[in-house]
C-alpha cells in the first residue's frame, strides 16, 4: 500500500508470499502422496489380517496419539541431523561417507519426513475402516472367474477402496496446508509455509490486516477442495470410520 492508500503490486524479488502459497501447496501435496503410498499397504495388511491380530497392530498406528505432537517433532530433529541417528546408518551401511552426510533437517526434505510420519495415521484410518467393509468374497470370485491376483485387486479392490483414499487424502492434505509446529522447528527457511508467516505476522511484525488477509485465502482454497471432492467422489461417499 502506498503512501496515498492506493494498493499496487511487489515486485518480483518481494513477492514472498506467492512462493509461500505454491511451496505451501506443493508440500501439502507430497506429504498426502506419500502418506497414501505408505498408508494404503498398512491399512490392506490391517484389514486382511483377522482381528485379533489387526486390532494389536492397530495400536502400533494410534500409538504416537499418545505422544505430544511437540515431543515427536523434537525427536525427529535428533533423528535427522548431521550426527544424527540416520545420517548414522547411512554411514555404517555406505551410503555416504562420514564427511558427506545428507542435510536432512532445516530444509524442505525434513519438512517431507516429519510431516508424513505425523500425518500417517490419519490416512491409514480412513483406509482401513473403508477397506474392513470390502467382502473378500468378492476378490474371490473375480479369481474364480479367471482374473490374476493384480487383475482381481485394481478392477475390483481398489475400486471400492476409493472413498477411503478419497477421505483420508482429503484430511490429510487440509492438515498438512495448515501446519504450524513441525515447519517452524524442522523446516528452516526452504520448508516454511505460509502458517508460518501468518504467525510471523501476528506475533512479530505486528501486521495483523496481512495476517488477516491470508487466512481467508486458505479457507477459500480449502472450501474449493471440499467442493472439488463433492464433484468427483461426493460427499456421501465420505468415510472417516
Amino acid at each position: 500500500m502506498n503512501a496515498d492508500g492506493s494498493i499496487v503490486q511487489q515486485n518480483e524479488d518481494r513477492q514472498i508470499h506467492l512462493t509461500l502459497f505454491y511451496r505451501t501447496l506443493e508440500i501439502s501435496f507430497l506429504v498426502t502422496l506419500f502418506c497414501l503410498l505408505l498408508g494404503y499397504p498398512v491399512a490392506y495388511l490391517l484389514a486382511s489380517l483377522p482381528v485379533r491380530t489387526s486390532n494389536l497392530l492397530m495400536i502400533l498406528v494410534l500409538l504416537p496419539f499418545w505422544t505430544s505432537l511437540l515431543v515427536r517433532t523434537t525427536a525427529w530433529i535428533a533423528m535427522l541431523q548431521a550426527q544424527g541417528v540416520l545420517n548414522d546408518l547411512f554411514v555404517v551401511f555406505g551410503v555416504t561417507g562420514d564427511e558427506d552426510r545428507l542435510s536432512l533437517i532445516y530444509n524442505k526434505t525434513g519438512t517431507l519426513i516429519a510431516m508424513t510420519h505425523i500425518l500417517l495415521p490419519f490416512m491409514i484410518l480412513p483406509l482401513y475402516s473403508v477397506m474392513k467393509t470390502i467382502s473378500p468374497s468378492y476378490v474371490r470370485a473375480a479369481k474364480s472367474m479367471g482374473a490374476t491376483n493384480w487383475t482381481a485387486f485394481w478392477r475390483v479392490y481398489f475400486p471400492m477402496s476409493v472413498p477411503g483414499i478419497g477421505a483420508g487424502g482429503l484430511l490429510v492434505f487440509i492438515l498438512a496446508i495448515g501446519y504450524y509446529i513441525t515447519p517452524a522447528l524442522v523446516g528452516g527457511q526452504d520448508g516454511q509455509l505460509i502458517s508460518n508467516i501468518i504467525d510471523f505476522h501476528m506475533r512479530r511484525s505486528l501486521n495483523w490486516n496481512l495476517a488477516a488477509g491470508l487466512g481467508p485465502v486458505l479457507l477459500v482454497f480449502v472450501l474449493f477442495l471440499f467442493w472439488l471432492y463433492d464433484r468427483i467422489v461426493g460427499i456421501d461417499n465420505m468415510k472417516l470410520g
